[in-house]
């Protein structure tokens, strides 16, 4: 117990030094600007520095730096920093101002400043109740808030009730004047993402506009599901309700959308919201988690997949899995991501289902930390720990700049960006400094509040109604107590982390007696979470190797089912033009007849097997493009599909990772003609009982000879077997043979060797 208090005081000490060192290098060199330039060391003011699209649309000039400041009154009131604390909300009661000619983005003006000054105010609130400190306190900053507020409010005006993704602070929309109202369409995330803020400043301020207006919106979204699927797309037209982009996920451009409906009802207590969130949860989890994957798919056609890479936003998901008590999936995934953060340092902005990189950026999201923190709190699990002191080692490592924190400009080569956003102030460093805090330690009862989705603290005391209570249906109508729904059971969680531990390849299996090749979901699957893969070999079977070497592959869940196969499938190999085999097959001539050779990477599975099989392949060895991986290192993982039926793959298929595949290309360069067997490596030619196949040579005797061979030119080839060989070893002769034969022939007649 000792160990584990001393353990977290080290990593409370560290996080709160290096959220000094960000929050001071922003006081020091960009206040009163919105954001810091932590390689530049100067504030980012808007209209000064290069636009960058949407990125800016939530600067305001003095605007976000509420977010920044209001996080650090937060983070100061949990550290029960009380002058600090106060002095932030003086200086922000002081220098800031809303009547402003600029355009903001709704959505993040909203999670940003708007939930900033609520925050801050009940925890200045909070103060004044204890008659501790702030009696000079009389709601500035909720008169702040409702200012804003009212200042959003045009952006509702639209025949839908779906907001405009953009407002002027000073002349609303659709004024000659705004520079906005234009637009027709928001993301849905943008839409959706209204309740908490606007509910918690109608229920502090006593005005109800602004709970109905984001209420509005919600049930806009509600009605214009597609109620085949109960999914939703990712952007709507905010006029007509008609959907402008119909790819569903969990991840950018919808993700807060299912976090606010679930977060509503733990902070209202309105049914509604939890029913509403149940229906999408049940179709999230029958069309877009493939465990440990979230994918995206079209909401019209749910069984397709659109795209065949996740973003890191979806990061945030684990922890809502956590909050509606379904906490097996959220282990699953938060594995996943684990494993991708050990693989390129933190989670690149977007990554393929084979865990490689699609958009290298990280702008030091704090998504994966939320997630870590909500599952350690409901497992007691020591290992979630160790998973946030990862991430504080590769921040420092990786991102700590001498003026703050750096954005990752690609996680590949580790060069930096310009850019430390406040969402990083905000979320990143609260998450973390409580995951190694014990509630005691706390100067609040953190399951008083609920987290908005940039991490302010709203009072669940706000609700007007009490939660309904249902025997029958415990985690649906909980109030999420993690104390509650998952007793302290680590093992629990470790069960279910094993399957996935070794995802991307990063690390070595456990050893055991048995070997249990480990499932790896390289592309969709809907295989039974506790199937084993039953390895297969490559043989080399053509001189010189003569079935002495063999190679083990994975198999596929699609084509020919090597298992049911007696003798195996051969064939002579031959690489693929392109050797990715993502296009158009340039050699398909050559390759009729042949086992084609491919590199993993740049599309799936099943679109090389079809291209290849067309071309004429009568069989499939897909090649790991990751260098240096090994069979000996990684676990084996089945091949699957692309979300399409699979039925017209009829060619055996197998994976080699890089080391084997190296070497097997190289025989081919060498030897130019390879004959390999694939079979299961149960059914390995020779291995059962090699010493029953007896080689030897002896002279022929006088007589014995053939018509022109004389008694100095030739020794005889014996193939003596026992009467207890197996037909296993029948099959290793048989071919052996047919080989030697062919040696022979191209000894006699070398014009005819290649």
């Amino acid at each position: 117990m000792l160990h584990i208090l001393i353990y977290f005081i080290f990593f409370r000490d560290q996080i709160l030094e290096m959220f000094d060192h960000a929050y001071n290098s922003y006081m020091d060199y960009a206040y009163p600007a919105d954001e810091l330039m932590p390689l530049s060391c100067r504030g980012r003011v808007r209209g000064l520095e290069p636009n960058r699209g949407d990125i800016d649309d939530s600067l305001g000039n003095k605007l976000i730096q509420i977010n920044t400041n209001c996080c650090f009154m937060c983070f100061e009131q949990l550290l029960n920093k009380l002058d600090e604390f106060e002095e932030a909300v003086k200086k922000t009661v002081r220098d800031v101002r809303f009547d402003n000619d600029i355009v903001v983005s709704v959505f993040e003006t909203n999670i940003r400043v708007l939930g900033g000054l609520l925050g801050a105010h009940v925890m200045a609130d909070v103060l004044k109740q204890r008659g501790e400190r702030m009696q000079w306190y009389r709601d500035e900053l909720l008169h702040m808030a409702k200012e804003l507020g009212f200042r959003l409010l045009p952006a509702f005006n639209t025949t839908s009730g779906l907001p405009y993704p953009r407002v002027n602070l000073r002349y609303g929309v659709v004024n000659p004047l705004s520079r906005t109202g234009t637009e027709s369409d928001t993301c849905t995330a943008c839409a959706g993402t209204m309740i908490l803020e606007f509910a918690a400043l109608s229920r502090l301020s006593g005005d109800p506009i602004f709970e109905e207006n984001a209420r509005k919106a919600m049930d806009v979204l509600w009605e214009k599901r597609q109620r085949g699927s109960d999914l939703v797309g990712t952007v709507i037209n905010i006029h007509n309700g008609d959907w402008v982009r119909r790819d569903s996920g969990v991840g950018a451009g919808i993700d807060s959308y299912y976090e606010y409906l679930m977060k509503a009802y733990i902070l209202l207590g309105d049914k509604v919201y939890l029913n509403r969130f149940n229906t999408h949860y049940s179709a999230i989890m029958k069309y877009i988690s493939q465990p440990p994957l979230l994918l995206n798919v079209h909401m019209h056609n749910p069984t397709v997949n659109v795209r065949s890479w996740m973003d890191s936003l979806l990061a945030f998901f684990p922890g809502l899995q956590v909050l509606r008590g379904d906490l097996k999936p959220a282990i699953e995934t938060h594995e996943m991501l684990y494993q991708v953060t050990k693989q390129h340092n933190f989670l690149p902005e977007a990554f393929t289902t084979e865990f490689r990189v699609h958009w290298g950026q990280h702008p030091l999201r704090p998504e994966f930390a939320e997630s870590t923190y909500f599952l350690y709190k409901a497992t007691g699990d020591p290992y979630y720990l160790k998973v946030g002191q990862s991430i504080v080692e590769k921040l420092n490592t990786h991102a700590r700049v001498p003026c703050g924190f750096a954005a990752v400009q690609d996680v590949r080569t580790g060069t930096h960006e310009d850019r430390m956003d406040s969402f990083f102030l905000a979320e990143m460093f609260k998450y973390l400094y409580l995951l190694f805090s014990e509630k005691s330690q706390l100067p609040i009862n953190i399951d008083d509040y609920i987290f908005t989705t940039e991490a302010h603290l709203l009072p669940v005391s706000l609700s007007t109604t009490q939660p309904p209570s249902h025997e029958d249906d415990l985690f649906s109508y909980s109030c999420p107590s993690a104390q509650t729904l998952f007793p302290n059971n680590p093992t629990f969680a470790k069960t279910i982390r094993d399957s996935y531990k070794y995802l991307t390849g990063v690390g070595r299996a456990q050893q055991a007696s048995s070997v249990r090749w480990l499932k790896l979901v390289a592309e969709v699957s809907h295989t039974p979470e506790h199937e084993e893969v039953v390895p297969l070999i490559v043989q080399l079977i053509s001189p010189p190797f003569l079935g002495q070497t063999v190679f083990t592959a994975g198999p596929a869940k699609f084509g020919t089912d090597l298992t049911k196969q007696q003798h195996g499938v051969k064939g002579s190999i031959m690489k693929s033009v392109p050797y990715t085999a993502c296009g158009p097959i340039e050699n398909a001539v050559e390759l009729q007849g042949h086992i084609a050779l491919a590199l993993r990477g740049d599309c799936m599975f099943a679109a090389k097997a079809r291209r290849l099989q067309e071309a004429g392949a009568t069989g499939v060895i897909f090649i790991d493009h990751r260098e240096g991986s090994s069979s000996a290192d990684t676990p084996l993982f089945q091949m699957v599909g692309d979300g399409e039926p699979t039925d017209d793959i009829t060619v055996p298929l197998a994976f080699l990772f890089s080391k084997e595949g190296a070497t097997l290309t190289a025989a081919l360069e060498e030897h130019h003609n390879v004959d390999v067997l694939l079979l299961p490596k149960e059914k390995q030619l020779g291995k059962e009982k090699p010493e029953k196949l007896n080689i030897k040579f002896r002279l022929a005797k006088e007589g014995e000879l053939a018509e022109g061979e004389t008694e100095s030119t030739t020794i005889q080839l014996v193939l003596e077997q026992s009467e207890t060989d197996t037909e296993t070893n029948n099959e290793a002769a048989s071919l052996m043979r047919e080989n030697q034969e062919t040696c022979s022939s191209l000894q006699k007649d070398p014009e005819s060797s290649p």
